[in-house]
């Protein structure tokens, strides 16, 4: 990777066991941790910053902001450590890692709240390693094994849950923790509390003010832009952006609408047509996986040598943290139809609406049982998996709908889109701001919605929907959904298109089967995005382990299976 924080608790002579020295731009030791850091935008405002004070140390990796007129994030927080202790990661606002080593001996490193950018970490070489590139990580492991379930929830939910990887002795700083030299501290700042205030009139406040903030970044601005609401509102929020960038067939709708609101608001726009770049699985999009979580949702990397600009901005999650993506909501029941009313589920099964938000197919991982040798029941192991997961993030959660969305953040499928960004420019993630989350975790689940959303951001700008996404062209959630349903049935009009391009089109076309899935043709009748997490699990064990190191035995048929 471009940019990377690799480190252990231990002296200079430990680090050098694992890494050279001269791999990073900057290596500190302190009374615990040696720590090296490779960011070409080191130093630059609201971004990686390290800091050292005698023989004490701090590094913020990442995307951090902090209160007053501080303009270095790790001198800011060594200060105030040394006052409040690990209080003072309350007040770091951004998508960060955190490492203090100062003289109270307790050194350790902190992911923020909703572990935005992760933390792998192994005791395997004997001492405790941690990093942000897995791969990395993983190579400190004397003889890594393959972890079986992380495998099998992967491919069936397209998430390794909680704290597992791909590999038995390598594992990840759960949500909202403390990594430290023998033990992990859970951390109480992503804690559920919802109270009474004015929902629409504090979030647009917190978006105004979190876009301010993220307007410092350095260089040439730019954005991913859909037609959607959730990138739009950052095009009023953050004027310096100068260039958008969409993906999809110049004539589709959900690229002309995009050009519209390029236009509106004084941004350039580029459409790249979608070919084999959108869905190509090889190593320059799989490490950003990490082992956990599809590529596929990378779906900007092939194109990104042709966006010229230093900082970009993204809309991501801005579903998830303020219009309610993993809350359950009522739906009923049209011609065999599950249509959404827009009103909460009052008594959801929290299990199966994770399946269903997952995108768990259980006609695809039955399929996928009977072709491979692992000899699990998938519809049991996936029911008990994420059971739990809502075990280990009940104390976090006041209510089950606060529980499905606590578990949804927690292994949110979509991250690697943002680390793969952040590698590639100085990426900020608006929709994490410190105070968005705190309206997150304030507001009730049956505020947090689109409606609350569409009206904070019309208070933001009153012309912010004059182009309407074309899928929505209504305010209300049930009126979409209705419309959606009435133009699939009815033969002479025209279904809304989906905004992305059609996946099965492009692995045909370009023979991914043939291309990465050769000696697997038992596999070939999968739906494709199981294949794609066939490909991205031995591309990513391929590209830090030898070829037998990385294989996957369960992956033959069952006839000839080896375990």
């Amino acid at each position: 990777m471009n940019r990377e924080l690799f480190g252990v608790f231990g002296d200079r002579e430990t680090f050098e066991r694992h890494r050279a020295s001269d791999e990073f731009d900057r290596v500190l030791t302190g009374p615990s941790v040696t720590v090296g850091i490779r960011d070409d935008a080191l130093g630059a405002p609201g971004w990686t910053a390290s800091y050292a004070d005698g023989d004490e140390r701090c590094v913020v990796w990442g995307e951090a902001y902090v209160p007053g007129d501080e303009s270095n994030a790790a001198r800011w927080l060594l200060e105030r450590y040394k006052n409040v202790g690990r209080d003072a990661l309350d007040l770091l606002n951004g998508s960060y890692l955190a490492l203090v080593d100062a003289d109270r001996g307790d050194a350790f490193v902190a992911t923020d709240p909703v572990r935005s950018r992760e933390c792998f970490y192994t005791d395997a070489p004997g001492t405790r390693v941690f990093g942000t590139d897995a791969a990395e990580v993983g190579r400190t492991v004397p003889e890594p094994t393959v972890n079986r379930d992380g495998v099998l929830e992967f491919l069936h939910l397209g998430v390794a849950l909680g704290e597992k990887t791909a590999v038995s002795e390598l594992r990840r700083l759960p949500i909202d923790s403390a990594l430290e030299a023998d033990s992990i501290e859970p951390l109480k700042r992503f804690v559920y509390r919802s109270e009474s205030f004015d929902y629409v009139g504090e979030l647009a406040e917190r978006l105004e003010r979190a876009f301010r903030r993220r307007s410092m970044l350095p260089g040439t601005k730019g954005l991913l832009l859909s037609a959607g609401y959730d990138s739009r509102v950052l095009l009023t929020g953050i004027p310096e952006i100068e260039r958008s960038f969409t993906v999809g067939a110049p004539d589709a709708r959900e690229v002309e609408v995009a050009g519209q609101l390029a236009d509106q608001y004084g941004a350039a726009h580029t459409a790249f047509p979608p070919d084999e770049r959108y869905l190509r699985p090889d190593e320059s999009k799989v490490r950003y996986s990490q082992g956990i979580k599809e590529s596929l949702h990378i779906h900007h990397a092939g194109y990104a040598d042709e966006m010229a600009v230093d900082t970009m901005y993204h809309g991501l999650l801005c579903d998830t943290f303020l219009r309610g993506h993993f809350t359950a909501e009522k739906t009923v029941d049209v011609l065999d139809k599950r249509i959404p009313t827009g009103r909460l589920e009052p008594d959801p099964d929290p299990v199966e609406e994770l399946l269903d938000t997952f995108g768990y197919s259980r006609d695809a991982s039955r399929d996928l049982a009977e072709r491979t040798s692992f000899g699990v029941d998938p519809e049991t192991f996936v029911r008990d998996a994420i059971a739990d997961e809502l075990d280990a993030q009940d104390a976090r959660a006041d209510s089950v709908q606060n529980a499905l969305t606590c578990v949804g953040i927690s292994n949110q499928p979509s991250m690697p889109f943002h680390t793969h960004l952040a590698d590639q420019f100085v990426a900020s993630f608006p929709a994490i701001d410190r105070e968005l989350l705190d309206w997150h975790l304030r507001a009730p689940p049956e505020h947090r919605t689109t409606e609350t959303f569409l009206e904070a951001c019309t208070r933001v700008d009153d012309d912010i929907l004059r182009h309407r996404p074309p899928d929505r062209p209504h305010d209300e959630t049930i009126l979409n959904e209705v419309e959606r349903f009435v133009r699939r049935k009815t033969p002479l009009l025209e279904s809304f298109q989906p905004p992305w391009p059609d996946r099965r089109t492009l692995f045909d076309r370009y023979e991914f089967d043939q291309r990465y899935l050769d000696d697997l043709e038992h596999v070939h009748d999968l739906p494709v995005r199981h294949k794609l997490r066939l490909v991205d699990l031995r591309t990513w064990l391929e590209c830090w382990t030898a070829p037998s190191e990385a294989s996957l035995p369960w992956l033959a048929p069952p006839e000839f299976a080896t375990v």
